[in-house]
């Protein structure tokens, strides 16, 4: 576990994988909730099976208590401030970033500033709860870069539709905590990465 200095305080990184890896994958909770939620560590299992160093990012708005992530601008200037850190100490390799929910949203708000190859976005919330009127797909789709987004059909948040992003993941019987099945999320996210990255599963 790492602390890392932001202009908004302190974050927390749980830092795991290969000294020589293949690439950095950075992963973050939504507004609510901390980094062992069973979708993200699923796709940080993922990231693990194809050679990634994998960083579990408690940003600081959770460090400090708070349950609301605050002005987007700000996380987001966090955030480019966690990545750069990280990538400081794991240097010349790919970064993928993502999270679920709040997390993905970020991961795709600051994906071109930090030059991410790819993001992965679990449980994107599409709009709040009974208000499709309050799209959030701009950020979805803005995000510069290929992005895997995986999501359950029971989600009260919304589904993206096949065109919102490079591929489109959506399991039966999900809710919007994406808890009943970790392993084909590990499953989409480690063929997905394979594929863009050029990574062979069976060779690692």
């Amino acid at each position: 576990m790492v602390e890392l200095a932001t202009g908004a305080g302190p974050a927390r990184a749980e830092v795991s994988g290969p000294a020589a890896a293949a690439f950095l994958l950075v992963l973050t909770h939504g507004s609510g909730g901390g980094t062992g939620t069973a979708d993200v560590l699923a796709a940080a299992q993922a990231g693990r099976d194809l050679g990634a160093a994998v960083a579990l990012v408690t940003q600081p708005f959770r460090v400090r208590g708070a349950r609301a992530p605050g002005p987007a601008p700000a996380q987001d200037a966090a955030w480019l401030e966690i990545i750069a850190a990280l990538q400081a100490a794991c240097p010349g390799v790919p970064l993928v970033q993502g999270g679920r929910s709040n997390g993905a949203r970020v991961a795709c708000r600051t994906a071109r500033a930090a030059g991410a190859r790819a993001v992965l976005a679990l449980a994107f919330p599409v709009h709040p709860p009974g208000r499709p009127d309050k799209s959030r797909l701009d950020e979805l789709r803005g995000a510069g870069c290929p992005v895997l987004a995986v999501s359950g059909d029971r989600d009260p948040f919304g589904n993206p539709a096949a065109a919102d992003a490079s591929r489109v993941v959506i399991l039966p019987g999900e809710g919007h905590a994406l808890a009943r099945r970790p392993a084909a999320i590990a499953d989409a996210v480690r063929g997905w990465l394979s594929e863009i990255l050029g990574i062979r599963p069976a060779a690692v």
